[in-house]
């Protein structure tokens, strides 16, 4: 009986892990560039010396990253630039990102939001004030002048991709040559399709309140067998 509360108990788990995932997801839905988020489950017999041989157990496989394009939308500001394709904005200190609202630092670098650098085919990438034009291959021009490129990079695994938040990673890879193209101009969106998540967390929780009844069940049929082994 134990073994059967624990094997329930380990779906409801599994269960109120999905939901903070999709509460993520959902959170989220309207964050540029973000990748949603997925659980991975792996099933397994328990024991066969034990009582409940045969039963299946269930645990978190891993948390695995939607690496699938969001919706581009125009914005007309030349530092925005959107990707069309895998890859990847390479940033300095092994970092890459999809997002791309970009901007010039008071140092004349072209950086992300939060300040960190975008690398070009030589380093950082640093450019004067001007008109800023950035090409479908990364090619920046300012006042018609070519200054650097944009490096844009993919990945043959991307689950092994370190996430740093919304949408920021880092790795340790070496990067292999994207296919990518880039749309100036436009920014992409969250990947996350709201209706989905959300009838998502309708099932998910349904299927949370039910292990919670099996396991009160359980329990309360343990209960009375206690009962009737004292009499």
């Amino acid at each position: 009986m134990s073994k059967a509360i624990f094997i329930a108990l380990s779906g409801a788990v599994l269960k109120e892990n999905q939901l903070e995932i999709i509460s993520q997801n959902l959170a989220n839905s309207n964050s540029l560039a973000y990748k949603k988020l997925n659980l991975s489950f792996k099933d397994y017999m328990i024991s066969p010396e034990s009582e409940q041989e045969g039963k299946t157990m269930s645990e978190l496989g891993a948390t695995v990253t939607d690496f699938s394009g969001g919706a581009m939308t125009p914005t007309g500001n030349p530092f925005d630039i959107a990707l069309e394709g895998s890859g990847f904005i390479a940033l300095e200190n092994n970092q890459v990102t999809r997002r791309g609202d970009l901007k010039r630092n008071e140092e004349g670098y072209l950086t992300t939001q939060k300040g960190i650098k975008v690398l070009g085919l030589g380093g950082p990438i640093q450019i004067p004030e001007g008109k800023l034009e950035i090409g479908p291959k990364g090619e920046v021009t300012v006042n018609q002048n070519q200054t650097d490129t944009i490096k844009i990079v993919d990945f043959s695994d991307k689950q092994t991709l370190t996430r740093l938040g919304e949408d920021l990673f880092q790795t340790s890879q070496k990067g292999i040559t994207a296919k990518a193209f880039i749309k100036q101009g436009h920014l992409e969106g969250s990947n996350v399709e709201v209706v989905k998540e959300m009838t998502r967390i309708i099932t998910t929780l349904r299927e949370f309140q039910a292990f919670q009844k099996i396991i009160q069940g359980l329990d309360e049929a343990s209960s009375k067998m206690s009962e009737v082994a004292r009499i």
